[in-house]
């Protein structure tokens, strides 16, 4: 892990901010999933933060043990990492631009809202915690293109129906159009 706590702001980054979506919005789109019967799912992005790319350059000594034979007074060039205060919020631009790209709208009330009017005039729904997405539509052939897009694009861990996001548990029953929390 990058040794994020000896950045230097104004130096080695500006912006640290990462929006990430707010339990309102979640909780709205569990109820409009309740209302409307729409399928709910749930994926994670693995090492979000490598798949982003930095704006300054930040260099970063060898690590001990791992030093290369002859050249141990060189140092690294840093791609985004784990531990960088500013891989968040290049994490955040790099999917935001990719969700734009493939015409999918941000909510003017929640950055981390996307949503899409599909061909059937059916809307599809992501929600964005940092690394962990849940998506929203009235049929799966939407989500399943929509996964396949994002997994052309990131490594991703389908986890399938959601039943568990920030903490919080997510039972359903459907035919009593019922949605549980805990």
């Amino acid at each position: 892990m990058a040794k994020g706590y000896s950045e230097v702001q104004g130096v080695d980054f500006d912006e640290v901010f990462s929006p990430v979506v707010k339990h309102t919005s979640i909780r709205v789109l569990l109820s409009l999933v309740t209302i409307k019967d729409l399928e709910l799912e749930q994926l994670d992005v693995k090492t979000a933060f490598l798949h982003s790319d930095l704006e300054e350059q930040i260099y970063m000594k060898q690590p001990e043990g791992f030093e290369v034979v002859g050249k141990e007074n060189h140092v690294c060039l840093l791609k985004s990492l784990y531990g960088l205060k500013q891989s968040p919020r290049q994490w955040y631009k790099k999917f935001d631009s990719f969700m734009v790209s493939i015409n999918f709208s941000r909510s003017n009330y929640d950055s981390c809202v996307y949503f899409k009017k599909s061909s059937s005039g059916e809307f599809i729904y992501l929600l964005l915690y940092v690394d962990d997405m849940l998506i929203a539509a009235s049929n799966m052939e939407e989500i399943v293109r929509l996964k396949e897009q994002l997994g052309s694009a990131f490594e991703m861990k389908d986890l399938g129906v959601a039943k568990r996001i920030l903490g919080m548990e997510i039972s359903r029953d459907r035919p009593n159009q019922k949605l549980f929390l805990s």
